[in-house]
């Protein structure tokens, strides 16, 4: 499922990145890749917010639908 269903304080892996090349290597130097554990913070005005690796990062809803997670 994308990571904008995943329900806030809940861990989460990281399957698959979706998208351009170009968008999947942007996502990969914040530290979005598979295998990684990622947690949703907060929603807010479209965007979203996430720990993952020991940080906090804001990114897009439409960046968001293209990570695909399942429960960890």
């Amino acid at each position: 499922m994308p990571l904008t269903f995943a329900k806030p304080g809940v861990q989460n892996l990281i399957t698959a990145i979706g998208g351009k090349t170009e968008v999947r290597q942007f996502l990969e130097n914040l530290g979005f890749v598979s295998g990684s554990e990622v947690t949703v913070i907060s929603e807010s005005g479209g965007n979203v917010i996430v720990s993952i690796k020991g940080s906090r990062v804001a990114i897009s809803r439409s960046m968001a639908n293209k990570i695909q997670i399942c429960s960890a």
